[in-house]
């Protein structure tokens, strides 16, 4: 009996440390954004977004931590990847396994939802979406640092994403080394137009011209959605309802003022002018899967840039496709890469 007792208070704390040591927590809440009101899609401005608190955290009433901003991919939200709807992904999930094992280098993990009217912010700036920019890297941040206990200095913020998100890893990242010092693109989408555009031989969807409503967007094939988006962040108009957007053809001829507008958001065209801002940055680094073929190719040449410039940086093609490691990857290298490059508190 005593011996059924004492394995029965073994198995008690062995669960209890499985699921209050090694588990962390999720809070869900909102954030007005003020740089994101008044924009013509007429999204709001409050925005949701969910924050990873590690293990310790309500456990250790005196500690601060680093902070690992996470960007979603186009058509996802920050529901999705925290398990609020069934996903590709489940990245508390992912996160618990990841920080498992290092108590001492554990961080806080943000989400803001960039689901808009488009189904994705680009997190880009325009008046058609809002200013995506200043309301992740400014009033985000700092609303995250009064409300929980950060390291609220630049050297112990990352900024990592996934596809859009990885876009707006390096689009944000690059102008913003005075609020993240590392930053981490899983197969960064948008590093250039598409090579259609670029020569000048693009064609719209036919199906664009049904577009009329949100409810039609929420219809549309994957490709007219993102040509929708790409033109609300990177060619708005005020002057043309009901999406307030400028596309990149026009009565079956490309507009070159307006494909100019999109490569000026390019990060491959923006790296050259923001290098100054790249070499202040701590630790860089970019994956894709090697199936994911336009995807990896482009960042192998935003790789070869940097290195062309002397910009040490971590890149790799790896065995896979646009989403079937993603998480695998996070766990095993994004998040071991922000607990070597972000500066925790002593203890």
């Amino acid at each position: 009996m005593k011996l059924m007792i004492k394995a029965l208070c073994s198995m008690a704390l062995l669960c209890s440390l499985a699921s209050g040591q090694t588990t962390g927590t999720v809070e869900h809440i909102k954030i007005h954004g003020k740089s994101l009101e008044g924009n013509l899609s007429g999204d709001s401005a409050d925005r949701d977004m969910s924050v990873y608190l590690p293990a310790s955290y309500k456990k250790q009433a005196a500690r601060r931590y680093p902070v690992v901003y996470m960007l979603h991919g186009f058509t996802d939200s920050n529901q999705k990847w925290f398990g609020v709807e069934k996903h590709w992904i489940h990245l508390p999930q992912v996160l618990d396994q990841a920080l498992k094992g290092s108590p001492d280098k554990e961080v806080i993990v943000v989400m803001p939802n960039a689901f808009n009217r488009f189904q994705g912010s680009l997190y880009s700036s325009s008046a058609t979406i809002g200013d995506w920019e200043t309301f992740i890297a400014k009033e985000l941040v700092t609303f995250i640092d009064q409300k929980y206990r950060t390291i609220a200095a630049p050297s112990s913020r990352g900024l990592a994403g996934h596809s859009m998100g990885g876009y707006g890893t390096l689009r944000i990242g690059m102008k913003y080394p005075d609020v993240f010092s590392s930053i981490y693109a899983l197969s960064p989408c948008c590093l250039l137009p598409s090579s259609g555009l670029l020569s000048g031989k693009a064609e719209v969807p036919p199906q664009l011209n049904d577009i009329k409503t949100t409810e039609d967007i929420q219809k549309a094939g994957f490709g007219v959605k993102a040509i929708l988006a790409s033109a609300a962040a990177w060619s708005p108009n005020p002057n043309n309802p009901p999406f307030f957007v400028d596309l990149p053809v026009k009565d079956g001829k490309v507009r070159p003022e307006i494909i100019a507008k999109w490569a000026a958001n390019a990060p491959l065209a923006t790296l050259d002018q923001n290098l100054t801002n790249v070499r202040r940055l701590k630790a860089i680094a970019l994956d894709s899967g090697d199936q994911d073929t336009g995807i990896a190719a482009t960042s192998k040449t935003f790789s070869e840039i940097l290195k062309s410039y002397g910009v040490l940086h971590f890149f790799e093609i790896y065995p896979g496709d646009h989403v079937n490691r993603i998480a695998e990857r996070i766990g095993k290298q994004t998040i071991p890469f922000f607990q070597k490059n972000l500066e925790f508190e002593k203890r």
